[in-house]
C-alpha cells in the first residue's frame, strides 16, 4: 500500500507530512502536538483530531503494515512506504490518547553545501573530512538523539571513491547513499521466523567483500563484530553512535563491545579502538540548527594511563572566537 492511501487518516497533520523542512512530528496523549524544523521543537497549536479517530487511523495503518495495535499489542513500531518511521503508544501504555512520534524520511539528497549554508560545519571542515576518508580513514559519527548522524554520514559518505565497494547496514535504509558499488540492507523489515539482527548481517557482510562497512548505528552485539572488521582490513568505515561528546563516544563504543566479549579486559577493548578508530565527529543539536562541536583525532590508547591519546582537530568554541557562523 502506497503512502498516499495511508494519509487520509492522519489528514489533520498532513501539512506537516508534506513539509520538507520537519523532520519529526509528535502527538502527545493530552491531544497537544509539535513538530521539529531546523533542529528546534515547535508546538502546533492548530492540529486536532476527532475523539477516537487518531487512535482507529492508527489501527488502520498498522494492519495495513502488517502489524496489530490494540490493547493486547498496544505498542508500534514500522516503516511508512514513503520510508518514515513511525512509533506509537495506545492505552494502557499511556492515557488518555495516543503517543506518536514521526520520524521523517527525505528523500532529498542533501549535500556538503547544504551543511555550510546551514552553519552546520564550516568549509575548510568539510574539506578536511572529505580528505580523511578519501584517504582511508575510520571515523565515528557521534551525538545524541536528533542531532544531525544519519545526515551528516550519508554527506560525509560522497567523499568515498567510486570504485571502492561500500556494505550498508541500518536498522531502515534512510541514508540512501549514492554510490555505483553499493549493497544496502536493512533488518527491521525482515519478517523470517529466525529475528535478523545488526549483527547477523554485519557478520554476513565480511563474505560480500566490501571496502568499506558503513553501520547506520552502533548500539549492540555487533559492536565487536565492527571492531574486528576495522582491524581486520575494513579501515576507511564510517558508523554512527549515540553519546554526549568525542571522547565519551569512545568510552561508549568500548562499553558496547565490552557487554558481548566479557572475557575482555576493558583496557584491551579500549586498545583496539584507539589502534582501529581515526577521527570521532561529534554533532549537536542546538537551537534552529546542528552543529559539529567537536573533531578528535585518535592517536592510540596508553595502557599505563588508561587513557586515549587524542587531540581536537577541531573545536566549535575555539573556530567561534575566530569567525561567526549563523545558525
Amino acid at each position: 500500500m502506497s503512502f498516499e492511501l495511508l494519509r487520509p487518516f492522519l489528514r489533520p497533520i498532513e501539512p506537516l507530512l508534506l513539509d520538507d523542512e520537519v523532520s519529526e512530528i509528535m502527538g502527545n496523549p493530552n491531544a497537544t502536538w509539535y513538530a521539529e524544523r531546523a533542529g528546534e521543537m515547535l508546538p502546533q497549536p492548530g492540529i486536532f483530531f476527532e475523539a477516537g479517530s487518531l487512535r482507529t487511523g492508527l489501527e488502520v495503518i498498522a494492519n495495513h503494515l502488517g502489524k496489530r495495535l490494540d490493547e493486547d499489542n498496544p505498542r508500534l513500531h514500522a516503516q511508512l512506504p514513503d520510508g518514515s518511521r513511525i512509533a506509537v503508544w495506545i492505552p494502557p501504555v499511556v492515557a488518555p490518547a495516543p503517543a506518536v512520534a514521526i520520524r521523517k524520511f527525505n528523500s532529498r539528497h542533501f549535500t556538503i553545501e547544504d551543511l555550510i549554508a546551514r552553519g552546520t560545519l564550516t568549509r575548510p571542515l568539510a574539506e578536511f573530512l572529505a580528505e580523511q576518508i578519501q584517504a582511508g580513514k575510520t571515523l565515528l559519527i557521534s551525538g545524541g538523539t536528533g542531532s544531525g548522524k544519519t545526515t551528516l554520514l550519508r554527506i560525509l559518505a560522497d567523499a568515498i571513491p567510486d570504485e571502492e565497494r561500500l556494505v550498508v547496514i541500518e536498522d531502515t535504509q534512510e541514508l540512501q547513499i549514492r554510490k555505483p558499488n553499493i549493497v544496502a540492507t536493512e533488518s527491521q523489515m525482515h519478517t523470517f521466523k529466525t529475528p535478523v539482527s545488526f549483527d547477523d548481517l554485519l557478520k554476513d557482510a565480511l563474505r560480500f567483500r566490501p571496502d568499506r562497512i558503513i553501520l547506520g548505528e552502533v548500539r549492540g552485539a555487533e559492536a565487536r563484530t565492527l571492531l574486528d572488521s576495522f582491524n581486520t582490513g575494513h579501515s576507511g568505515s564510517l558508523a554512527t553512535i549515540h553519546a554526549n561528546s568525542a571522547i565519551k563516544a569512545l568510552r561508549r563504543f568500548a562499553n558496547l563491545v565490552l557487554r558481548s566479549h566479557s572475557q575482555a579486559s576493558y583496557e584491551d577493548i579500549e586498545a583496539e579502538i584507539g589502534e582501529a578508530v581515526d577521527y570521532v565527529v561529534h554533532i549537536e543539536r542546538q537551537p534552529g540548527c546542528r552543529m559539529v562541536n567537536e573533531v578528535l583525532r585518535v592517536a592510540d590508547y596508553d595502557r599505563r594511563s588508561r587513557q586515549f591519546l587524542v587531540e581536537y582537530a577541531f573545536q566549535a568554541d575555539a573556530r567561534a572566537e575566530l569567525e561567526a557562523i549563523p545558525c
